[in-house]
């Protein structure tokens, strides 16, 4: 399968937002509460990515990987946040990288975070359980710092922050 890497623009803004519902629909599911899949969340996805790419900053990098004109992935980079007032360890933080299930083992994550982040340091925070994204943020030099979270909109997903 063939995709290419691209910034994305105002117009992928829907299209982006339903992709992370879905990405998170088919990643964590099991682990959400009934009624975390609300109008109310899917909206503010929609609001979230129509703020992104329709009011672009210099601190954040945003692309998508597209296959035959189908968005199959995005990134989303920026400035490290605090955690609990304390300092992040590092400059930069990958928000989110995800990419559709279909199409998974094509290299679509990769390039994401190549194109999106290269090999610069940063942090990160993923979902305990979630093995398959672990394993590829190893693969990518990233390793657990020991800081942990959780969500109480999402109870039994513990984050756990990763640094290169």
């Amino acid at each position: 399968m063939t995709f290419t890497i691209r910034t994305p623009g105002p117009a992928d803004a829907a299209t982006i937002a339903d992709l992370h519902v879905a990405t998170w629909r088919q990643t964590y599911s099991h682990l959400l509460p009934d009624d975390y899949f609300s109008d109310e969340h899917i909206t503010g996805r929609h609001r979230m990515w129509t703020h992104i790419l329709t009011q672009p900053r210099e601190d954040m990098t945003a692309r998508i990987a597209e296959s035959t004109r189908s968005v199959i992935g995005f990134a989303l980079v920026g400035p490290a946040q605090n955690v609990d007032g304390d300092e992040p360890p590092r400059d930069r933080q990958l928000y989110a990288i995800y990419v559709s299930a279909a199409h998974y083992g094509t290299g679509a994550g990769q390039a994401l975070l190549d194109e999106a982040l290269g090999e610069a340091p940063a942090t990160l925070w993923v979902a305990k359980e979630n093995p398959r994204a672990i394993a590829f943020y190893l693969r990518n030099g990233f390793r657990f710092d020991g800081v942990e979270q959780t969500d109480p909109h999402a109870p039994l997903i513990t984050d756990a922050r990763m640094v290169r």
